[in-house]
């Protein structure tokens, strides 16, 4: 799955987005691109989970 982060601008926001996905599935696989501001993750988890960790990490996202 593939999510647009646009308020992910730094190596902070990253391992802060990562961080959060990981508490929800620790086997995820996390890939952040601050140059597109996308993140991809593969999880066990839905897409709307993800958002949802996301989102209370305060990094809103959409599907990309």
């Amino acid at each position: 799955m593939k999510f647009y982060v646009p308020d992910m601008s730094c190596g902070h926001c990253t391992a802060a987005i990562e961080k959060a996905l990981k508490a929800i599935d620790p086997n995820a696989t996390v890939d952040t691109d601050l140059t597109s501001k996308t993140v991809t993750v593969a999880s066990a988890k839905d897409a709307t989970a993800l958002q949802v960790a996301l989102k209370e990490a305060d990094y809103p996202a959409t599907p990309a």
